[in-house]
This record gives structure tokens, C-alpha cells and sequence, in this order.
């Protein structure tokens, strides 16, 4: 090493914005014939740099109704429900003077997204401040120029609405929003921690609750008062919510095609056949989609289509070919219960652990009648809620291996009900 000293000593000297990286120097030495390896490189970067003193963190306090900020941040979290964890995004805006915060989950970080939860921020404190900072996101910035951020043109649109200035961090100093960073930092470590969530719709609720029981009543460890005690000195200074909400609807035009339908991210809208390749203005708003034709006004209106539906036709009327009857849950629920009384528990279990399709599974059990005996059926329920196994498979299965199926022939003598004991 000690041959390349006075060349590394130059290279930290001539580079300092940004320095030059440990691999980097190894590479540059090792030009020159440096025949070693690189961790006796990385402790000489070490000896010679000297430890670097932080940057104190200054934090401004601005005037009451003056600044809110926001930002998004992501968790991995258990829900019972499945059975496994999920990756929940949450937005969260706070007053700057009284520390006061909105926080809600979505399911995406658009443009759209940001100013549905930034439209209900206002509502929630019926106001709005006259800055909004936030981190440097391209739902907000489109590019930085000559060391000033150019906003997204939209994203002005809905600042002006609202008569609030536009802020933004500078790139790589995320300690300049540190009043909206630390308040995750309360989210993880008290309303996620030793908590439990059944699904995301659970965890809507508490976090609810918590906002107002939990987060507004604790005493801030800066401004040592409750967030709700500073929001009501702060209040008055919010500008008014405007007469109307910032108009988030889509708009494109569309040609009904040979199937009387326009085509809209994905999904088929069907329109009256009288349309056909007729060029018509569609509008989405507030989970529609609004069809205009052209010159006749408003033709037709639908919900706008799930993620994930299957059927790709939205309005279409199914065609009938054969009339279907189904018992009601209701029935099957009546008709197990006259099986014996260990149905009544086991039913009410199955609704609990399995919300979604406890029908399902309450139909395949009393189908399973059709094969074995009232008795036989019973004993497999007991011992389903013995080990709580909530399926109607494990019933089947069950039954199979130890059960004799009507009119069969009995090689073996059946089990009691004491062996099942």
C-alpha cells in the first residue's frame, strides 16, 4: 500500500463532490500496479477521511394555517383473514403547527390516488393551509431545473382549486420533510405494533379510531400539547374548503364498435345499439363511466369495472338458456341443523373463519348425506371442531377413510362413538 499513499491522498483531494468510493479508488490503484486486495484499501479510505459530523437537523416551525405536508410509506403487514402478509401503502398528511394528521390507506401511489386523499385531507380538517410540502414524487414534480422544480402542469391545476403554494424537498434531503417522516415512525411503533388485523377493512377502522382516540389526544414530545388543543388554535387560520371538489374525471373519446361497446382500460361498456361506430365522449368519475353521444347528451352510465373481474362485458344482460333453482343458505342451514346439535356450533364457526365461502362448504356437507349416515357425519363434525378444521374437504375425507357408505357391504364392524372419543 505504502507506494500509492500520496496517489490516493491526490484523488481524495482533486474529488471531493461526490468522493471518490472505495471501489473506485481500489480500480484507479490498481492501474498503477497495486498487486493487494481491497479491505487494507477501504480501512486507509477510512484513516484518512476521519469520521464526518452530521448535519444538525434544524426543524422550522411555521405559523398556524401555514404549512401541511405530506408523503406515502409502506408496510408489510399480517392479515388473519389469509394468512399471510400483505404490502399495505399509507398516505399521511399533517398540519405542520399543530402536528395534527389524516392518515389513509390506498391502493397506489398515482396521481389520482394522491389527489382523492389530499381532497379528503380538506375535509377531514375543513380547511386547507396555504403550503404543502412534499417529497420529491412525480405525481407533483416533473423535473428540476437550474436547481428549481418544475410542478406537474396537473398537479398546478388542483394546487390552484385548492389556493394553496406547491413546496417540494430538494432530491436526496429527505430531512427537509422530517415533520411528516417521524409521525410513521408513531404509526409503526405504536398503532402497528402488537396489533392485530383480520383484513385491510379492519385495519381502516382502527387506524379511524386511533387517529381520534390515540394520535390527536397524546401529548406531542416538540410542542409537549395534545395535536387536537393546537388544531383548535389552528383552525381559524385554514383557508375554506371552495364550493366544489377539483373535478378528478377522466375524459376520452371512444368508437362503438360492431359489438354496440366502447372499450375502456380493459374492460368492454356496452351502449345502446343505435350508437354503433359512432364517436362518443367517455367520462370517468367517481367509480362511472358515463357514455355522451355525440350531440345527444348523457346515453348511458355504469359502474366502472373491479380490478380483476372476469367478465370483460360491463351492462351486458346474461343470456338464459336453461331456468336454475338453488337452495337458499337459509334451507342447508336448517337441514344440517336437523342432523344433530353439533352442527349449530360448527356452522357458526365455518361463518367465522370463513366469511367468503362458509356457503360453499355448508352445501358440500349436506350433500355428503346422499353417501353416509346422519351418525357417521356427526362424529366427523366433532372432531373437525376438536382440531378446528373448518373445510367441508377435511369432512369428506374424513368420512372416506373411517366411514361405511350406505348400502354397502360391512367387511369391517364400524367405528363407535367411543373409539372417535
Amino acid at each position: 500500500m505504502d507506494p500509492y499513499k500520496e496517489y490516493i491522498h491526490r484523488l481524495v483531494e482533486e474529488y471531493k463532490d461526490p468522493p471518490p468510493t472505495v471501489q473506485r479508488v481500489f480500480e484507479l490503484i490498481r492501474e498503477q500496479g497495486y498487486p493487494g486486495g481491497k479491505t487494507i484499501v477501504s480501512y486507509y479510505l477510512a484513516s484518512i477521511r476521519g469520521k464526518h459530523e452530521k448535519e444538525p437537523v434544524v426543524c422550522v416551525e411555521t405559523a398556524p394555517g401555514q404549512r401541511g405536508s405530506h408523503d406515502w410509506s409502506e408496510y408489510y403487514i399480517y392479515f388473519s383473514e389469509t394468512g399471510h402478509k400483505e404490502k399495505v401503502t399509507f398516505f399521511s398528511f399533517i398540519l405542520n403547527y399543530s402536528r395534527r394528521q389524516f392518515i389513509d390507506v390506498v391502493d397506489d401511489k398515482t396521481q389520482a390516488t394522491l389527489f382523492q386523499c389530499l381532497i379528503n385531507t380538506f375535509i377531514y380538517f375543513d380547511g386547507v393551509p396555504r403550503q404543502i410540502k412534499s417529497d420529491n414524487q412525480k405525481a407533483c414534480v416533473d423535473r428540476w431545473e437550474f436547481g428549481k422544480p418544475v410542478f406537474n402542469k396537473t398537479f398546478l391545476e388542483f394546487a390552484t382549486h385548492y389556493r394553496f403554494m406547491p413546496l417540494t424537498i430538494h432530491p436526496g434531503k429527505p430531512k427537509e420533510n422530517l415533520k411528516i417522516e417521524r409521525p410513521f415512525y408513531y404509526l409503526e411503533k405504536n398503532f402497528l405494533n402488537a396489533r392485530k388485523f383480520y383484513n385491510k377493512q379492519h385495519l381502516k377502522e382502527e387506524l379511524s379510531q386511533w387517529l381520534l382516540g390515540v394520535n390527536d389526544q397524546r401529548i406531542h414530545r416538540t410542542t409537549r400539547q395534545k395535536p387536537v388543543d393546537l388544531y383548535r388554535q389552528e383552525f381559524s387560520f385554514l383557508q375554506a374548503l371552495p364550493h366544489k371538489h377539483y373535478d378528478m374525471s377522466v375524459t376520452a373519446y371512444r368508437v362503438v364498435n360492431n359489438e354496440s361497446c366502447i372499450q375502456w382500460h380493459g374492460y368492454f361498456y356496452v351502449v345502446p345499439p343505435g350508437y354503433m361506430y359512432e364517436t362518443c365522449l367517455v367520462r370517468e368519475s367517481n367509480r362511472q363511466v358515463i357514455v355522451y353521444g355525440p350531440g345527444y347528451g348523457e346515453i348511458v352510465r355504469l359502474s366502472l369495472a373491479e380490478k380483476g373481474r372476469k367478465s370483460k362485458y360491463i351492462g351486458r344482460r346474461p343470456r338464459h338458456s336453461k331456468t336454475m333453482t338453488y337452495p337458499s343458505i337459509n334451507e342447508v342451514i336448517v337441514r344440517l341443523n336437523a342432523i344433530g346439535p353439533a352442527m349449530e356450533e360448527y356452522i357458526a364457526e365455518m361463518k367465522k373463519h370463513k366469511p367468503g365461502s362458509y356457503r360453499h362448504h355448508l352445501k358440500k356437507i349436506l350433500s355428503l348425506k346422499v353417501n353416509y349416515h346422519q351418525d357417521d357425519i356427526i362424529i366427523a363434525v366433532r372432531r373437525a371442531l376438536k382440531y378446528k378444521v373448518y373445510s367441508c374437504g377435511a369432512i369428506e375425507n374424513f368420512l372416506s377413510v373411517n366411514a361405511q357408505k350406505k348400502n354397502e357391504i360391512k367387511l369391517f364392524p364400524k367405528k363407535s362413538s367411543n373409539d372417535e372419543k
